[in-house]
């Protein structure tokens, strides 16, 4: 019996350990409760916040597809330097189109404008399919169509008409152009149409080279048949007195490019001859010959 309860019978100091062990053993289980739960409540706050990033994500490339550009059809020859930045050509590809239109010639395929910009073969494929060429490219007339509207002069198909046979341009109708290899439905409709836009009446026939879409084969063809014989009546402006505001009435010469005639016109004395024009700085070439219609040297 005293054996017995020697076992249970514990002195001061070692009732103060057994508490202490105990009091250790639950506060280990507490803890390890605890971060057992906490690791399950990181984890499922993990897969949320996954979950919440990849819808971040997802609205944020719906965003980036609504800013981006949309890419309508074009027709590849009047590619200007913005338009081919976001196009993605870089500038020498550019360039290379520029300088290759300067000559007068023109892209007609895919092939071609590969072959004059040098671009990737990556970027022609992403780019082809928004060209749009004119109809007389992408859908030519037979070889065989006769160029002559006139069914009276079919033995003369190929002697060059006289001034006197032509049809006036300012009096041609749609119709009759359409009669034009190379002239179809809309571009024979932009022919009246900006005959109508400068005042029902040209003034000679290079302004036909205003006329969006056609080609310097086209208009050469139109010239063969027609030709302007009732021209516009206008007051041509003396080079050589003309003031910065009678400049600027003149179409493609702004007000930078007037100041640098007057400027170049001051120091040479005045002009000698419209040519004298190609000089000036910044000065339109392109446009020399519709510039000088309302140009004179006195």
């Amino acid at each position: 019996m005293n054996i017995q309860k020697s076992h249970f019978t514990f002195t001061r100091k070692q009732r103060n350990g057994i508490f202490l062990l105990v009091t250790v053993i639950v506060f280990l289980q507490v803890a390890f409760y605890l971060y057992d739960k906490s690791l399950g409540v990181h984890a499922e706050t993990n897969f949320v916040i996954d979950d919440l990033q990849k819808e971040v994500d997802s609205l944020k490339l719906v965003q980036l597809q609504k800013l981006k550009p949309k890419v309508y059809p074009f027709n590849p020859n009047y590619i200007t330097d913005y338009k081919g930045y976001t196009l993605g050509m870089s500038n020498e590809e550019i360039d290379r189109l520029h300088h290759f239109r300067a000559t007068e010639k023109w892209v007609n395929s895919a092939k071609d404008f590969q072959q004059v910009t040098k671009v990737s073969d990556s970027l022609l494929e992403r780019l082809s399919p928004y060209f749009k060429f004119p109809d007389w490219v992408t859908n030519p007339k037979p070889k065989n169509v006769n160029q002559n509207y006139d069914n009276n002069n079919n033995n003369n198909n190929n002697k060059p008409k006289t001034f006197a046979e032509k049809i006036d341009l300012n009096t041609v109708t749609a119709s009759q152009l359409k009669r034009v290899y190379g002239v179809g439905e809309k571009l024979s409709e932009r022919i009246i149409n900006y005959r109508e836009e400068i005042g029902s009446i040209f003034i000679a026939d290079i302004q036909l080279t205003e006329v969006y879409g056609l080609s310097p084969e086209v208009i050469l063809r139109i010239k063969e048949q027609f030709t302007v014989k009732t021209p516009k009546s206008i007051q041509l402006i003396n080079l050589n007195t003309a003031t910065r505001d009678q400049l600027v009435n003149i179409n493609y010469i702004d007000y930078e490019v007037a100041h640098n005639i007057i400027e170049q016109r001051t120091l040479r004395d005045g002009f000698q001859s419209l040519n004298d024009l190609t000089k000036v700085k910044d000065f339109p070439v392109s446009k020399f010959e519709i510039i000088t219609l309302y140009l004179l040297i006195e």
